[in-house]
């Protein structure tokens, strides 16, 4: 785990590493905050185009996060590198667009594999280096629907959920549909097994009884077409999965909204991990 650059912050740290990953095949980075004194772990899953400064860099997250005592694990958003073909050529596939899924269509599936990075690989080093066990998990559009989804598909794992603007059914919209098929391929059950709205549907209780917290902006250009909160809301009430998802008038899809209502996040985990 190589450390490229420590900053004092809050009284407590903030560090950028790169390590190998045996998951991806190549080199990852990520981000880290640690606190004076952490109680428990938090993971941010940033949105298309992002990387692992983003939310470290923008969000303002640190200053509550040291005041409780919760340490920010931030990942890249995908493999970066890796000399595929098309890998750069578009914004929302691709590079910074990996949708926290293993791709199982070539050329995509010997890299592209997200999801077993991160639960299989950087989670556990991290909880071990810094000896944290319960950990949260939020995100925010393509990151928002990576929070929402490996929470799902991962029992347990998690005792904390929230999302920013996520992308919350992603079989329906663009953005969603390009990403599934380009990574898996034409089996829509496949997809189903990566859309937070049919994972919700097909919930037999409630997975997060202490509830999960959405904010979306209603000035954000991609809520009509791109995000549909209202079929995750509808998943949600069809289960009992207590949610609140607080829309906010005047707000679009950048950082200036979530460093807002961040605090609000923050607390909500913190509510649910210590």
């Amino acid at each position: 785990m190589e450390l490229l650059s420590e900053h004092g912050c809050f009284g407590g740290t903030q560090r950028f590493h790169r390590h190998d990953s045996a998951e991806i095949g190549l080199p990852m980075r990520f981000a880290l905050f640690v606190p004076p004194g952490p109680k428990a772990l938090l993971v941010f899953l940033a949105g298309l185009t992002c990387t692992e400064e983003t939310f470290a860099i923008k969000a303002g997250a640190q200053r509550l996060a040291a005041e409780l005592g919760l340490a920010l694990l931030m990942p890249d958003t995908s493999p970066r590198g890796a000399g595929v073909a098309g890998e750069s050529e578009a914004w929302d596939f691709g590079v910074g667009a990996g949708f926290y899924l293993d791709a199982t269509r070539e050329p995509w599936a010997a890299h592209w594999r997200m999801e077993s990075y991160l639960l299989n690989e950087l989670l556990p080093l991290v909880q071990h280096e810094t000896g944290l066990s319960r950990t949260g998990l939020f995100g925010h559009s393509m990151g928002g629907h990576g929070a929402l989804t490996l929470a799902l598909r991962h029992p347990g794992r998690f005792q904390s959920l929230s999302a920013f603007a996520p992308i919350a059914a992603p079989m329906r919209c663009p953005w969603g549909r390009k990403a599934l098929s380009g990574y898996l391929g034409e089996d829509r059950a496949a997809w189903a097994a990566h859309d937070a709205s049919e994972l919700m549907k097909s919930q037999r209780a409630a997975p997060y009884p202490g509830g999960i917290l959405i904010d979306q902006g209603l000035a954000d250009k991609f809520l009509a077409e791109q995000l549909h909160p209202e079929l995750l809301e509808a998943a949600c009430t069809g289960v009992g999965q207590p949610l609140t998802l607080r829309r906010h008038a005047g707000y679009d899809h950048g950082y200036y909204f979530i460093a807002s209502f961040v605090d609000d996040h923050l607390r909500h985990h913190a509510a649910q991990l210590l």
